[in-house]
């Protein structure tokens, strides 16, 4: 028989979503656990990437130490610097095409320290 601990229960509700297995709240709005921030070295890399994208090139920006809301704002002042479209998935601002040199100057004007991976 299966035990009925406090590390079981629910996981997803069609209603709310995510929840958390502490408080078993919606993630949305779980008091009881901070958003975790990324662990990174504080480097900025941008780099260009083409694979599963049948050819296309995307911009990836990668490291940027960022909750989600600033992220999601730092990704729309990308695409019009860029005057291109964009997402931002998983804490990756991806921006169509490649604008590898105008994102760089971009995050250097707003602090950030950047770097070019990739070739």
């Amino acid at each position: 028989m299966k035990s009925r601990s406090g590390t079981g229960g629910l996981v997803y509700s069609t209603e709310g979503g995510r929840m958390c297995p502490a408080c078993r709240q919606p993630l949305a709005a779980c008091a009881c656990a901070a958003p975790v921030q990324p662990a990174g070295d504080g480097v900025v890399r941008v780099s260009r990437e083409t694979a599963g994208r049948k050819g296309k090139g995307v911009t990836l920006v990668r490291g940027l130490a960022l909750d989600d809301a600033a992220l999601a704002e730092l990704g729309r002042q990308l695409k019009a610097a860029c005057g291109s479209g964009g997402t931002v998935k998983d804490g990756v601002v991806e921006i169509q095409g490649d604008h590898r040199d105008r994102i760089v100057e971009v995050l250097q004007r707003a602090g950030h320290k950047v770097k070019r991976a990739g070739g």
